[in-house]
């Protein structure tokens, strides 16, 4: 008599509950919306536009982000640890960072509208991404050495506090915005000298070589808060920063994409607005560099959104979580 064979094991079910599984991966498309919408903001007075279209935009993708931000917050709800086990993968720690720094980001793109709620909602998100940058320092410790390699990603939470400058010259702070351009300058430069280094020794794999992108952003964010605090020989300087590291994302752009679509793309949207916004406030739409300037902001607006509806549509299809491997609650 043949000996029967044991039976796999059943395959795991998911969870009854609404929003067990929400990447992080979806806060960084929607952070680059919300720097779309800010380019505008700058784009207006220095062409000539209507401010409605930034408003527009800002107002879309606030809506967007609450609903978004709701979504993921009730998996800590039902299970804290869950932020653990998100901090573990770069997905989680790129979104989670970006989940934060969004949170900034509407807060500069309500300070004129609505000052106390702006105020408030700035200090709130300051407060999260300082604890966010608590936990991510613990995880990074009691982790294996592997996880504790620098990433472009750093850069997101060791460094986002600069956008806290952005809505802190939206509010009239013009010295805390001074305050934050120089004392991220040290984690910033850090984080730069050692993937400058890194690529020296060996080159990034094809899925992760988008990550690159995010070093743009401290260097526009600089020159973006530096211009709205009145440092503007500062402003010029970083923005020279900027535009080389733009150079030379765009003469390496076939490198960048040789892996094809993912969510890491979502990497490239926000400094791909910043550095718009970065050369429309300081050329104020004049000259070469704001045309150039505005060349970026238009070619933004149409490679943003899709990149952001891409990436969206494999969250509501339930293959995002899978892809960047979410925690579930």
């Amino acid at each position: 008599m043949a000996e029967r064979r044991p039976l796999p094991p059943p395959l795991p079910m998911p969870k009854p509950g609404l929003w067990r599984r929400t990447p992080p991966a979806i806060f960084p498309p929607i952070m680059g919306l919300f720097g779309l919408g800010m380019g505008w903001r700058a784009a207006a007075p220095a062409f000539g536009l209507s401010p409605a279209i930034s408003d527009l935009i800002l107002g879309a993708v606030a809506l967007l982000f609450v609903f978004a931000l709701v979504a993921w917050v009730a998996k800590p709800l039902r299970r804290p640890s869950v932020v653990l086990e998100e901090l573990r993968v770069l997905p989680g720690r790129a979104g989670l960072a970006a989940a934060s720094l969004s949170l900034m980001l509407l807060a500069a793109a309500l300070a004129p509208f609505v000052t106390g709620l702006a105020r408030g909602l700035a200090v709130l998100a300051f407060s999260l991404h300082v604890g966010l940058l608590a936990v991510l320092i613990h995880v990074l410790r009691s982790g294996p050495p592997e996880g504790r390699v620098v990433t472009p990603i750093f850069h997101l939470t060791f460094v986002g506090f600069i956008i806290g400058g952005v809505a802190a010259n939206a509010l009239g702070e013009h010295e805390i915005a001074r305050w934050l351009v120089w004392s991220m300058l040290l984690p910033a430069g850090v984080i730069w000298g050692i993937s400058a280094r890194q690529l020296t020794r060996a080159l990034p794999p094809a899925p992760l070589r988008p990550l690159l992108a995010i070093h743009l952003a401290p260097a526009s964010l600089f020159t973006i808060v530096a211009h709205g605090a009145g440092m503007e020989a500062a402003a010029h300087g970083f923005l020279a920063l900027a535009v080389a590291i733009l150079v030379a994302l765009l003469l390496s752009a076939r490198w960048l994409v040789a892996g094809g679509f993912s969510a890491l793309w979502g990497a490239f949207t926000f400094p791909l607005a910043a550095v718009a916004t970065a050369l429309i406030l300081v050329s104020q739409g004049a000259g070469v560099m704001g045309w150039i300037g505005g060349f970026i902001l238009a070619f933004a607006t149409l490679f943003i959104p899709v990149i952001a509806y891409r990436i969206l549509k494999m969250w509501a299809g339930g293959m995002l979580a899978v892809r960047t491997n979410a925690a579930e609650a």
